[in-house]
């Protein structure tokens, strides 16, 4: 089945038998001290230099997360969309711990939007889903409820309940991207191990398309965009569709499309190419 996201005038599609769908993460004041201080002051500059930088590695969704304490996140979000949109075509994640946050990126996009997410807790599911529903959303469902759990069939199970939860409201299977929970390896010895487990049992049971934090997983670990690249392949060759990522890690969209290359995603290597001769055009031109 085939996840589709719509910007104004672009469309994106995340399925098995599609190329990896890369979702920019760093619009995202986690760990940016800077950006921050800038959000608590409403002001959203950075944003434009976040667009132009992921658009040059490669990302074909951009994740929005204006969240911090002392900011008006929920209005910060409803100017921030539209911001967006403004610069580029891709469609974007709509990514918030707040209800109210969610539904005002929502109210502002213009398309079919991904919104950042929603977990196995009743609660949770009963607040979310009908605002998903209502805009004619996608949603990733994260595979955890009230704790996080390393059991695979445990995380099946809750994301089979948010599948079936999200059928309740309207909303299809196709639309419900589960995230296996993607762990720190260096606090988690069998991160990656469970999560390869958790993505082979949702590809045979639910038939769902996959993303994930994929930057946790190197979290506190040295040369982590090696480590990022690497897991990225194995995960692709064990049915993970999409991933919220760097996308200005030229190691880890390198990885990515190698992979779709090699596992057949990329018939006769045309976007390897294009991408090859992009890379050296720059190079030559600075």
């Amino acid at each position: 089945m085939d996840t589709v996201l719509r910007s104004q005038s672009k469309t994106v599609v995340i399925g098995a038998g599609q190329p990896f769908c890369i979702i920019g993460e760093r619009i995202n004041p986690t760990g940016r001290k800077v950006f921050q201080a800038q959000l608590q002051k409403g002001d959203l500059q950075q944003i434009e230099i976040d667009v132009a930088e992921q658009l040059a590695g490669g990302a074909d969704v951009l994740d929005v997360n204006v969240g911090d304490p002392l900011a008006d996140e929920v209005g910060l979000m409803g100017q921030a969309i539209p911001l967006v949109q403004g610069l580029t075509d891709l469609p974007l994640c709509i990514d918030s711990s707040i209800i109210e946050a969610l539904e005002a990126g929502l109210a502002a996009y213009e398309g079919k939007a991904l919104v950042n997410s929603v977990t196995g807790e009743d609660e949770r599911l009963q607040t979310i889903l009908p605002i998903v529903a209502r805009y004619g959303a996608a949603v990733i469902g994260l595979a955890n409820d009230d704790e996080i759990r390393m059991e695979p069939k445990e995380r099946l199970e809750i994301a089979r309940k948010i599948v079936s939860a999200a059928g309740d409201f309207g909303i299809p299977p196709e639309d419900v991207v589960i995230d296996p929970l993607a762990m720190p390896i260096g606090a988690q010895p069998l991160a990656v191990t469970s999560f390869i487990a958790t993505l082979e049992l949702l590809r045979e049971e639910l038939g769902v398309n996959t993303t994930c934090g994929a930057s946790n997983t190197s979290f506190a670990m040295p040369s982590r965009h090696a480590l990022g690249a690497t897991f990225l392949a194995i995960a692709q060759s064990h049915g993970l569709t999409s991933a919220i990522m760097d996308a200005r890690s030229l190691q880890c969209v390198d990885a990515v499309r190698a992979s779709d290359l090699l596992l057949g995603r990329d018939e006769w290597g045309a976007t390897w190419i294009r991408r090859y001769r992009e890379q050296k055009a720059a190079a030559a031109a600075s």
